[in-house]
């Protein structure tokens, strides 16, 4: 007997597999040949921070060039090294990545323990670009020069305050130096944040303040503020009439941060240099080069074994700044 319209009941069994079957190949045949790869940039500070706003500049772009997802995962806490460690402990495959900068190699030196090894469980993968800090004072101060400054600290040991976005932060120990470099003894007042420093120093309740550059700059025609100085090797191209701080009277002094992406210790070195070509392929970009501008950041480029060259050069003189700034968080 010829069953047109089905099977009998006894080949349930079979009808029931061979459903099965079928479904299973429509959905193979609906799904992706490959499922979309996700890379993880982790931001080891809340939104709106510096690092924050870099990796936002060019993420989107960076997805293009790998056909991938990027996502930018804050993951803020402990002075930037909870979101650190948490990259530290990921899998080495290239798929998590930590948006660093000179805060992390000075992490090690402050710390006196720290969940990671900042040198020695990462490794490098893209330089991005520099920014510098400059230093300003309160109009109220009379100050006008960085020579003043160390003149009027010298005459007055101990009276002048500064303030900084808190202990061990970049705003805190580029200002520290300076005062070890010159002798002096500069008053320190911790906020919570460099928003909150300048707050201060606008209030004039502190005569000082060492900020980053972006942040400064929105003060360059402000009288309420005196900017004396930048803080990088040389003059910066966001603010070319501004001395550097060699040049203002402390020759020898120099404090900068580089921006970067990290990997786990192991990601596999093909990995590495596939991620570095696809970074420096987007930073060629006008568009992206224009986003990081406007943070006063001065991009670029580098091969993995320069930028790792840099990385162990910056790891060094993480040392010497935090051991000259006499500063250290237990």
């Amino acid at each position: 007997m010829k069953f047109p319209f089905g099977f009998p009941r006894s080949h349930t069994r079979l009808r029931t597999r061979l459903a099965a079957a079928l479904g299973a190949l429509c959905l193979a045949m609906m799904a992706p040949a490959h499922a979309e790869r996700v890379i993880h940039i982790v931001v080891p500070y809340g939104p709106g921070a510096t690092q924050d706003a870099v990796a936002r500049t060019f993420g989107n772009e960076l997805g293009q060039a790998l056909n991938a997802s990027v996502v930018v995962d804050n993951r803020a806490g402990a002075g930037g090294t909870l979101g650190t460690a948490l990259v530290a402990r990921s899998a080495p495959d290239g798929n998590t990545l930590v948006l660093a900068a000179a805060s992390h190699y000075l992490a090690g030196h402050l710390y006196g323990k720290l969940p990671y090894d900042p040198a020695g469980d990462f490794i490098g993968v893209s330089y991005l670009g520099r920014t510098g800090y400059v230093v300003g004072v309160s109009a109220p101060s009379g100050i006008d020069s960085l020579k003043t400054l160390i003149a009027r600290a010298k005459a007055e040991p101990g009276k002048l305050n500064y303030a900084s976005a808190g202990n061990g932060s970049a705003s805190h120990l580029a200002t520290a130096l300076l005062a070890a470099q010159a002798g002096v003894t500069l008053q320190h007042i911790p906020t919570k944040s460099t928003g909150d420093a300048v707050t201060e120093l606008l209030s004039g309740r502190v005569e000082v303040v060492t900020g980053a550059t972006v942040g400064m700059l929105a003060y360059r025609n402000d009288a309420r503020v005196k900017l004396l100085a930048y803080s990088g090797e040389k003059r910066s191209q966001f603010l070319p009439e501004l001395p550097t701080v060699a040049e203002a009277g402390l020759p020898g002094y120099v404090f900068d941060s580089w921006f970067g992406l990290l990997a786990p210790k192991g990601t596999p070195p093909a990995e590495v240099e596939r991620l570095n070509a696809a970074v420096e392929k987007v930073l060629n970009d006008p568009v992206v080069q224009k986003r990081l501008a406007s943070l006063g950041v001065e991009a670029g480029t580098l091969p993995v074994a320069k930028f790792q060259a840099l990385l162990d050069d910056d790891n060094r003189k993480a040392g010497e700044v935090v051991k000259a700034a006499g500063a250290r968080i237990e």
